[in-house]
């Protein structure tokens, strides 16, 4: 049989709790093989908060769990399997057209799922709240009060390019991201 994924709308704030109640329900019932994976979405995010950098985890979608399920012979969520996540805690419904479960797309999981792996050599991505054309000021360093323009944003280096006025000419300069605030 085929297995596909679907999205279950579930209490925000509360998908982990669900997932650990759902996979806890789907074990005593014995259902873990109609449903072996269920999944909250999650990226890993720098943040610069106080003036400290933060490395965390983050839901890419608050509200939302996946369930990988094995479907039944008419390509659809088997009922028992259906009315076990339906009545557990915290779970709204299954996304799809009128409550009718709607699996997600092959493409789309694989995107999903690739997005969520946790690559050793790859350094978890700074989020950085600056555009280019934004009016930003250097906080520290030899440019330090200095106001100028973001002209790149570099997110994979944490590197903010900014365009400054010295001596009457325009000079781009590559800073650190938490060296710039935005005015």
């Amino acid at each position: 049989m085929a297995r596909r994924w679907y999205v279950v709308r579930v209490q925000s704030g509360r998908e982990g709790t669900v997932q650990t109640s759902l996979t806890r329900r789907l074990k005593i019932a014995g259902k873990e093989a109609a449903v072996p994976r269920v999944l909250v979405p999650m990226e890993v995010v720098t943040e610069l908060k106080g003036g400290r950098k933060r490395t965390r985890k983050k839901k890419l979608y608050p509200g939302y769990v996946l369930l990988e399920v094995e479907q039944a012979e008419d390509g659809s969520v088997p009922r028992d399997v259906w009315f076990l996540v339906r009545e557990t805690a915290g779970v709204g419904d299954f996304v799809g057209p009128h409550g009718s479960p709607e699996p997600l797309a092959p493409e789309e999981v694989d995107r999903l799922l690739k997005s969520m792996e946790v690559d050793e050599e790859k350094a978890p991505q700074v989020k950085i709240s600056m555009k280019p054309g934004e009016s930003v000021k250097i906080k520290e360093g030899p440019l330090e009060s200095v106001e100028g323009l973001v002209d790149e944003v570099i997110p994979a280096k944490g590197i903010v390019r900014v365009t400054v006025t010295i001596f009457g000419r325009a000079t781009p300069v590559e800073l650190e991201y938490w060296q710039v605030e935005s005015v």
